[in-house]
């Protein structure tokens, strides 16, 4: 019976060998459904209720899943081409109005990738192994239609590094790597997720204080230069050690200005040289006289100075002169911005803020979706 606590994986740096499956990991909300006849209750990571967010995913569980089951699994959206993961359009179907979640469950579909089975009628399998797990899962759904999947899996390492770059450029996160003994542990690290990392060099234009206080950084705010000479927001540096969050605070206190020439006071009038609303900035991509499809408009943190997620959490920010360039690690890209928030690495003395560019960024080969949700289905 709801809530159960999925099982969880611990990051490593590489993909492990032994008697391991391999599969892609997903980027979309983790959820433990749950079905008996015609009762749908979707769980969240969190072990909260988001079944009245998905209608459409809820009717395609009734369809394909068998008549009573727990099944573990990833809630997706695939893009308008369907040819990778849109992780902003599923954030944006968490919506309190009923009318409005209606409306985007035509508008932008939701998928569900199965990858585990806790229980099917009467029997509880979380003390199986997960390859028998597996096996009863792919003969639970052979007859699951879209946009109900399984996941592709592989016992083959080198097939799973492959995987690894591979299906990056249809949107996934990386590789999961599940010990085929390993039995279903409720919110237990007992497997193993390996997600892409790479580096930028970042401008500093601002930073928002720690909880603690007003003497620690909580987050440094980071911004990357498009082509038309725009600073755009590209997310966030944070989870410092508190003696590091003391240091940057007082590293910054020379930089603190105004609002008014701020490239981020996208309200005003722009200081020259410092850039004003964003063009249609991308990773790489040109200004609007290129003839590139345009990529989505880069956003500005004022524009989320309240949480949508926590109306009492405050997202101001003390605005800083961009003069300053930091190395930072992240994973990958959504759109203009960086999808989790990004580590810190060390400041950049040696760079110029104005070389700091869309351009340095890797993009990942482009694969279709398509071909990643349908590789799990049975012959």
């Amino acid at each position: 019976m709801p809530p159960v606590a999925p099982m969880l994986a611990k990051s490593v740096k590489d993909i492990p060998a032994g008697a391991m499956s391999y599969e892609p990991k997903w980027d979309g909300f983790r959820s433990v459904v749950f079905r008996d006849g015609a009762e749908v209750e979707i769980g969240s990571r969190n072990e909260r209720p988001m079944t009245r967010y998905f209608p459409e995913v809820v009717d395609a569980l009734l369809a394909s899943l068998p008549d009573r089951c727990v099944v573990d699994g990833e809630i997706v959206i695939p893009a308008a081409d369907g040819k990778r993961l849109d992780f902003e359009a599923l954030l944006q179907r968490i919506h309190p109005a009923a009318s409005r979640v209606r409306l985007l469950a035509g508008q932008t579909p939701a998928s569900f990738v199965a990858f585990d089975l806790l229980a099917l009628g009467d029997v509880d399998y979380t003390g199986q192994p997960f390859e028998q797990r597996r096996a009863v899962l792919e003969q639970a759904l052979a007859d699951a239609v879209p946009p109900v999947y399984v996941t592709p899996t592989t016992q083959d390492r080198a097939t799973a590094v492959q995987w690894f770059s591979q299906f990056e450029g249809a949107g996934l996160d990386g590789v999961v790597a599940k010990p085929l003994a390993g039995t279903y542990q409720p919110d237990k690290r007992v497997m193993f997720k390996i997600k892409h990392e790479r580096t930028a060099d970042c401008v500093v234009a601002g930073y928002r204080l720690h909880k603690s206080g007003s003497d620690a950084i909580g987050s440094l705010l980071l911004g990357l230069y498009d082509a038309a000479g725009n600073l755009a927001s590209v997310g966030v540096v944070g989870a410092f050690p508190m003696a590091l969050r003391r240091q940057l605070f007082t590293e910054v206190q020379p930089l603190v200005t105004s609002f008014e020439g701020h490239p981020w006071n996208w309200g005003g009038t722009p200081a020259p040289g410092l850039g004003g609303p964003p063009a249609q900035a991308g990773s790489g991509a040109g200004g609007a006289g290129d003839s590139a499809p345009a990529a989505p408009r880069a956003r500005h943190p004022r524009e989320a100075e309240g949480s949508r997620w926590n109306a009492g959490k405050d997202l101001s920010f003390v605005p800083l002169r961009p003069e300053r360039v930091v190395e930072v690690r992240y994973e990958h890209m959504e759109g203009t911005r960086f999808r989790h928030t990004a580590q810190w690495i060390r400041w950049r003395p040696d760079r110029d803020p104005r070389s700091c560019g869309f351009d340095q960024l890797d993009e990942p080969v482009h694969y279709n979706l398509a071909e990643v949700l349908t590789a799990g289905r049975p012959a």
